[in-house]
């Protein structure tokens, strides 16, 4: 995915975000609540994964560290991530 920044290690490749993807949309993607692109916001969660920062040091070429946090906290009420394990 074409992105206006330099990719980071931790960015999840197409074929990943393809397996994925399914799993995360909770809602649609031309969805008025949706302010950041969905695959930036998981890329944010994976750099923090990865890197083990904490969120507010999140690079401010990702989304907002905020708009990250809130939308994975709403990926593991929803078992998003159980979903893809196969759980």
């Amino acid at each position: 995915m074409p992105t206006d920044r330099p990719a980071y290690p931790s960015d999840v490749s197409d074929e990943e975000w393809a397996l994925v993807a399914p799993y995360l949309a909770l809602l649609r993607e031309d969805s008025a609540q949706r302010d950041h692109d969905l695959r930036e916001v998981f890329n944010g969660l994976r750099y923090i994964v990865k890197t083990g920062a904490p969120w507010r040091f999140m690079p401010h070429d990702l989304p907002p560290w905020a708009a990250v946090y809130q939308q994975t906290q709403r990926w593991l009420s929803a078992d998003s991530f159980a979903d893809v394990a196969g759980d």
